[in-house]
């Protein structure tokens, strides 16, 4: 399923529940007026870090309803920080991959998970680049953090573009990231 019909899934959903929130529901729409093209060249859609918090809540609970809560993403300048409590065990079986006895014993339990990236955009495209990821107080970057993302993240999910530019589509021309807001710049 492409994002464009999991787009159009967020927003008939968010305008027949009426237990979406406002934010949820207007994050939702600012979407889809961005993916069916629908902006000018030169519009500015800003997305509040309280409609990107009620996107990502709604997300996990679609994608991950077990294993991980209390989803949460925070904004800097040029940076976004996304923390939960995840159970990887509980992913794992989700994913229909139990873990053996050892691995359940290392992987069972929630554990507070932050991941702290940088995220540069111009001309169409966009590169994240993880900076850390802390599990439970560790703190994993640099060497260790380049070999976990290439030997774990990337085989496990081959689309991930991290550290490597990407293009935006539906005509972005660049995404501005602040503490206040991602302000979505449409060009061309």
């Amino acid at each position: 399923m492409g994002r464009g019909t999991l787009l159009s899934l967020a927003l008939a959903t968010a305008t027949l529940l009426p237990g979406a929130s406002p934010d949820y529901q207007a994050v939702v729409r600012k979407f889809s007026l961005i993916e069916q093209d629908r902006l000018k060249p030169g519009s500015r859609v800003v997305l509040t870090p309280e409609e990107l918090n009620a996107y990502a809540r709604q997300e996990v609970a679609d994608v991950a309803p077990a294993g991980v809560r209390d989803a949460r993403l925070d904004l800097g300048s040029g940076t976004a920080t996304a923390s939960a409590l995840i159970d990887f065990g509980k992913l794992r079986r989700a994913e229909g991959k139990p873990p053996g006895r050892i691995m359940a014993y290392l992987l069972d339990g929630e554990r507070p998970v932050k991941i702290t990236a940088r995220i540069q955009s111009s001309a169409g495209t966009a590169t994240v680049d993880v900076q850390s990821v802390e599990i439970s107080g560790v703190t994993i970057e640099g060497r260790m953090l380049d070999f976990l993302i290439q030997n774990y993240l990337v085989p496990a999910y081959p689309q991930a573009k991290v550290g490597q530019p990407f293009e935006l589509g539906h005509h972005i021309e660049r995404l501005d990231v602040q503490p206040s807001a991602v302000a979505v710049l449409i060009g061309r």
